[in-house]
């Protein structure tokens, strides 16, 4: 005899762009305004709850459309005063809590893509944006009715690299081993970092900005022995830059770049021509806790 098991559903990848027009400061209204906030954000949805005869008895009558859940997120935006991905990622799932009885628990995911101002003869220009990189901003909120939201904040595909200051010896050689020991290499990673709150309502871009700052800084100017070493220690810089924090969990893809074989030609090759290789790679995830 079969019966369901846990379920949920929702609606993915909806996409909305934002324009923030801010209000002038001597005509009060946003007519008048000569500068442009711009977020595009990319929102999942799943619901959880009271949903077993659509899946038993073939009955929907407790079932939000997905379509639905499509339309509120557009809805919810037009009126949202949230100037962070957790905000919005909150306000979206309170209104869906408010508004649909049959939901016990809702999970919200917002990713923010980076968009930055652009800098024109030196000065920040008030309308137009370039795209940073490739990395997204995200929040993961989840909220059990009656509960508090447990919020993880996050970057996904912080792409950074150093060209020097980056070792890799003392590994394990045997019978399989022919990777050369090196002491000075090309260390690039692709990084997914992730952070979890010790108090609520925080100021989350203060602190994403903390910790984007600390580990950037700290992996500027670290003497890497290996990818592990580096890692921990960029976790325990953004522990040290955010109080707010509890833990923070960073995967570290090892994205090589091989010395190329010039012999052939003739040439020597001091650490000069690169062949960047994606796949395959190492990849080294830890969480940094307190």
């Amino acid at each position: 005899m079969a019966r369901l098991g846990a379920n949920r559903y929702g609606k993915s990848r909806v996409r909305l762009s934002r324009i923030t027009r801010v209000k002038d400061p001597v005509h009060g209204d946003s007519v008048h305004g000569d500068r442009h906030e711009f977020n595009e954000w990319t929102v999942h949805v799943m619901l959880y709850g009271d949903f077993e005869s659509s899946y038993t008895e073939a009955d929907n009558s407790k079932v939000l459309p997905t379509d639905t859940m499509k339309n509120t997120v557009y809805y919810v935006a037009r009126g949202s005063k949230a100037e962070t991905v957790e905000a919005f990622a909150c306000e979206l799932g309170d209104y869906f809590l408010s508004n649909q009885p049959q939901v016990s628990k809702v999970g919200i995911e917002v990713q923010e893509k980076a968009w930055q101002r652009m800098i024109v003869d030196g000065a920040p220009e008030a309308t137009t944006f370039k795209m940073s990189g490739p990395e997204l901003q995200t929040a993961h909120a989840e909220r059990e009715r009656g509960g508090g939201w447990d919020i993880t904040s996050s970057v996904d595909g912080l792409t950074i690299l150093k060209t020097t200051k980056s070792a890799f010896t003392g590994y394990i050689k045997e019978k399989l081993t022919t990777l050369k020991p090196a002491t000075d290499r090309i260390f690039g990673t692709r990084a997914t970092v992730a952070w979890e709150y010790t108090t609520a309502s925080p100021d989350y871009a203060a602190v994403r900005a903390r910790i984007l700052a600390a580990m950037l800084k700290e992996f500027a100017g670290h003497d890497s022995l290996s990818v592990q070493h580096t890692l921990f220690d960029m976790g325990k810089a953004a522990l040290a830059a955010a109080p707010e924090i509890a833990r923070i969990h960073l995967s570290m893809p090892n994205l090589h770049h091989l010395l190329a074989d010039l012999s052939p030609f003739g040439l020597d090759n001091p650490n000069h021509i690169f062949v960047p290789i994606d796949e395959p790679h190492g990849t080294i995830e830890a969480t940094v806790e307190r």
